[in-house]
């Protein structure tokens, strides 16, 4: 995202853009990847919700809230794209906030990866991480990504 310091985080936050909503997709490929042809569509608020209750130690992935948001409410799938937009808001919207914050350090990218649209990008997320006794590990030489070492011993389960 850009301008960040000029957004109110927390108003997108709370704009429910006209969500939950469903949408009958009939694009093949699309189908094959994700499934089936129900998508659903989550508010931002819901996002934050979901990312509150990961518990210090925890983490979660954008994929895992996904599945849970498709399970929970019938669809096949949750979109992709606006659940990592919606991602980033909660994330920005907690920085935003002086009380009432919400863990998004614990939300990770997808096989465990750190994100670097995070507020202060992959640094902060690193710290607190580390902080909570993850180990952070780097992968690559040129297109350099963090990732926390063994996610999936971690990884909180939404029921």
């Amino acid at each position: 995202m850009a301008n960040e310091d000029k957004k109110d985080f927390n108003a997108m936050l709370h704009d429910n853009k006209d969500m939950p909503k469903f949408q009958t997709i009939t694009d093949q490929k699309s189908i094959e990847k994700y499934g089936g042809n129900k998508m659903f569509f989550a508010p931002p608020i819901d996002y934050d919700q979901v990312m509150k209750k990961i518990p210090y130690g925890k983490v979660i992935t954008v994929g895992k809230i996904r599945e849970y948001f498709a399970k929970l409410n019938g669809a096949d799938f949750t979109e992709p794209i606006t659940a990592g937009i919606f991602v980033s808001i909660v994330a920005w919207a907690s920085d935003q906030r002086s009380e009432n914050k919400t863990p998004y350090w614990r939300t990770l990218k997808a096989n465990g990866e750190l994100n670097a649209k995070y507020p202060e990008g992959i640094k902060v997320q690193k710290e607190k991480l580390e902080a909570e006794g993850h180990t952070i590990i780097q992968k690559g030489r040129k297109n350099i990504r963090y990732y926390v070492k063994d996610y999936e011993n971690s990884l909180f389960d939404l029921k």
